[in-house]
């Protein structure tokens, strides 16, 4: 009789879905994104996309070793975490700068708090900062076409005009910013790509559609109340990548529906101010890294209320 009444801990919810559906599925996501950058950067975008997913991988299973945890580098985490570090670099950096910030986004990132489902931050994102505040030059040199240049993002930033050094020669400017014919990092250039990707995330109910939907609107609207040109906004830099791939992670993002509103409009916010009003022409990675410092606070008060929870009498 104790056998059969014994049950796990509450919520007592069965699904299909596990770990490895839901990484894969963001993965899957992910490749038109990666095929434009190698169409876009050639076989460099895709030797650095390689070393960064090994560099993941060994890294997660060596501390999985050493934390006499169960090795589970092939369940999709360290992989998307690997396409999504070369995703926000510029695929000129060179290669032990993507290994060094590869065991930071694992080892820092995500190990340190004891895996998968327990890190705050975004893994990707930790790995970049750390890249970016040892290597600052690395990561803002940016190429296209076999030409270095700044980036649109830049470029508006200090009055630059968008020449054929920053988009492609010929045609409407933001219809070239929206398929990806600019310099950037490997992953974010192509807004088109990254869209495909995110509405198959939607269509799979991976992620909810508000999050990058307030996000995208907010900076669209105070960009453009700021004087900034809000369509160049939000098809360059990493805009689409951030919202639709990293601000909707389900373990660093908040899980209630009033939660994720209030995440991503804050979000939007601090990526409008950044760029508009900062000396920083980007914004979105350190935007998404300090919201998820707020998602324990975001959750603690837009949890909903227990069934059967009676409010105590206010004397």
């Amino acid at each position: 009789m104790t056998n059969i009444l014994k049950m796990g801990p509450s919520p007592h919810i069965r699904t299909s879905e596990t770990v490895e559906k839901v990484m894969y599925d963001v993965i899957i996501a992910l490749i038109p994104a990666f095929l434009f950058a190698v169409y876009v950067f050639g076989i460099r975008a895709l030797i650095v996309t390689a070393v960064s997913i090994l560099t993941c991988m060994v890294t997660e299973f060596i501390c999985q070793k050493i934390m006499k945890q169960e090795v589970s580098v092939f369940d999709g985490s360290a992989i998307l975490t690997g396409i999504l570090f070369a995703f926000v670099i510029p695929v000129i950096m060179p290669l032990p700068y993507v290994i060094v910030g590869c065991v930071v986004s694992i080892g820092l990132g995500k190990m340190v708090f004891g895996g998968l489902g327990h890190n705050v931050f975004n893994p990707a994102l930790v790995g970049r900062a750390f890249v970016q505040a040892s290597w600052p030059v690395a990561i803002t040199t940016f190429a296209y076409d076999g030409k270095g240049g700044a980036t649109v993002l830049d470029a508006m930033k200090r009055g630059i005009s968008l020449d054929s050094s920053l988009i492609a020669d010929g045609g409407n400017y933001y219809m070239q910013a929206f398929v990806g014919k600019m310099g950037g990092c490997l992953g974010e250039v192509s807004a088109l790509a990254l869209l495909v990707g995110g509405l198959y995330l939607i269509y799979k109910k991976q992620i909810d559609w508000r999050v990058p939907a307030i996000i995208i609107g907010t900076v669209f609207v105070l960009t453009w109340a700021m004087g900034g040109d809000p369509i160049m906004h939000i098809f360059s830099g990493g805009l689409f990548l951030g919202a639709f791939f990293m601000a909707t992670d389900m373990v660093t993002s908040p899980y209630t529906t009033k939660g994720k509103v209030i995440f991503a409009f804050f979000l939007g916010l601090l990526i409008s101010l950044i760029r508009m009003k900062g000396g920083y022409p980007e914004g979105v990675a350190y935007s998404i890294l300090i919201m998820n410092g707020f998602v324990p606070l975001i959750n603690r008060y837009t949890k909903p209320k227990k069934f059967g929870e009676v409010k105590a009498n206010e004397k």
